[in-house]
């Protein structure tokens, strides 16, 4: 119970000290307007209050990643808590202040376009691509994931629920952002926070033992803790999803000050609620070969549904259970809206005109759909590696920023870096990637990382002559 404490309380803390570490580090300038101001549109740039932004930027990047991703993170133990803060702290904090930084600096650009002003335009291209592959990924998990939680609780089929879901993430994607997202959301987001609330109340006043700290690795299938913890648990202290989401609410915020409380607040809020559901998941069912009997037969929504009606009784457990699936629904329909601004932004295709929204849109729900019919374990597990990707990659075009403004760029240097060694080596060993030896895998993403330092010194070194040369 200390450590889930203690864990909650460095969170803060971090968020408080490091966070304004970062702010200072990036700078922040209040006389420059920001692009909600200076490109509304009344479509995607609107203007609005950074307390509402906030909850909008929670709801859209605390989607399925901080609640089962915790649960299956949980299966490795009380080594879990450790990842989530300093993941959440050091490197996915920083990775959300920067995407939503970089994005307000851009015009509101999205996270393809800035990896190719500050790594080159062919990284720009393959990024392109990647980024809306992994938005369908995202939103294709967050139609099945939802429906299968509503359909334990009505007696309608999935399928169902996929369609009403889907038709639900159309009028989303098209609409002005601030019709149903900017109206609904703010709401769903107090209420997640309230209901992830509840249970850590639950697991708290009503005696359930919370492992303490320890770096044992208990998962019951002996999956290393690297890499494969740090690609289970996602959403909770770092995802590349979120770098998708940031500019799409950089060209709502009003001031630049602003930045700290909407993007690192919200990954401290989403890191909150990553700990509650890890701890659940472990104390619960009395331990972790427990949980894991749970997760075998029933899956994460079998473990949320039934630690919610017990922890909260039937009216809480319900009420918990549905914010758990508005949680991934309102992030499922703004990942889709992501994909349509980035598939705008590198086409220059003009978003004033729904006939165009749709036009983009309308192919990317076919995919989607399509992709409904295999296998949601699969889904999730390319979902997470090219999650986890995507954030050493921003990560590592926030270092170039920082270089080329001659900042302190080791605030992301240096998470980059071991990101970059995390997804090398699960993608080498993992059995949707090349199954090698773990051993050989993990050497194989320590050489990857030190080949991507050298070329980033060398990198930093070019711009550094380039700004002698111009003084």
């Amino acid at each position: 119970m200390v450590s889930f404490l203690g864990s909650i309380a460095l969170l803060i803390i971090g968020y408080y000290t490091y966070g304004k570490f970062v702010e200072k580090t990036f700078g922040i300038n209040d006389e420059i307007q920001t692009p909600a101001i200076t490109m509304e549109d009344g479509v995607d740039y609107v203007p609005m209050k950074w307390r509402k932004i906030f909850l909008i930027q929670f709801l859209n990047i605390a989607g399925l990643g901080p609640i089962f991703g915790a649960i299956q993170g949980a299966l490795f133990g009380p080594a879990a808590f450790l990842w989530i803060v300093f993941g959440c702290i050091f490197a996915g904090g920083v990775h959300d202040f920067l995407s939503g930084y970089l994005s307000m600096k851009n015009k509101g650009d999205s996270a393809s376009e800035l990896v190719g002003r500050y790594l080159g335009n062919s990284t720009k291209t393959v990024m392109r691509v990647f980024t809306v592959v992994l938005l369908v990924l995202v939103g294709t998990v967050f139609m099945t994931g939802p429906a299968a939680l509503l359909t334990t609780l009505t007696s309608l089929d999935a399928k169902v629920w996929v369609a009403i879901i889907v038709i639900y993430y159309i009028a989303a994607t098209v609409l002005p952002v601030d019709t149903v997202i900017g109206k609904i959301y703010p709401l769903f987001g107090a209420a997640l926070l309230i209901m992830a609330l509840g249970v850590a109340g639950g697991l708290i006043f009503q005696g359930y033992h919370i492992p303490d700290i320890t770096l044992q690795n208990l998962h019951p299938e002996g999956q290393p803790l690297f890499p494969f913890l740090f690609i289970t648990i996602a959403c909770g202290a770092i995802s590349g999803f979120h770098a998708t989401q940031s500019p799409m609410m950089a060209r709502c915020v009003e001031k630049e000050s602003e930045t700290r409380r909407v993007f690192y607040g919200s990954m401290v809020a989403e890191g909150i609620i990553a700990l509650i559901w890890a701890a659940a998941a472990m104390a619960f069912f009395g331990g972790v070969p427990q949980l894991d009997v749970i997760l075998s037969a029933g899956g994460p929504a079998t473990v949320v549904n039934t630690i919610s009606n017990t922890l909260m009784g039937p009216i809480g457990g319900f009420l918990a259970v549905l914010g758990v699936v508005v949680c991934p629904i309102t992030s499922g329909d703004t990942a889709f809206r992501s994909a349509r601004l980035t598939i705008a932004d590198a086409m220059k295709i003009d978003q004033s005109s729904i006939k165009n929204r749709f036009m983009i849109s309308i192919p990317l729900f076919i995919v989607g759909v399509a992709l409904t019919f295999i296998d949601f374990n699969i889904i999730w597990r390319y979902f997470s590696w090219a999650n986890q990707t995507l954030a050493m990659i921003m990560l590592w075009t926030g270092s170039a920023y920082l270089a080329k403004e001659n900042k302190n760029h080791f605030i992301s240097t240096v998470p980059a870096i071991f990101m970059t060694a995390v997804t090398v080596s699960y993608i080498m060993q993992a059995p949707e990637g090349f199954r090698l030896h773990a051993g050989i895998s993990n050497i194989i993403g320590v050489l990857v990382a030190i080949l991507f330092t050298i070329l980033f010194t060398m990198k930093v070194k070019k711009l550094k002559e380039e700004s002698h040369q111009l003084s």
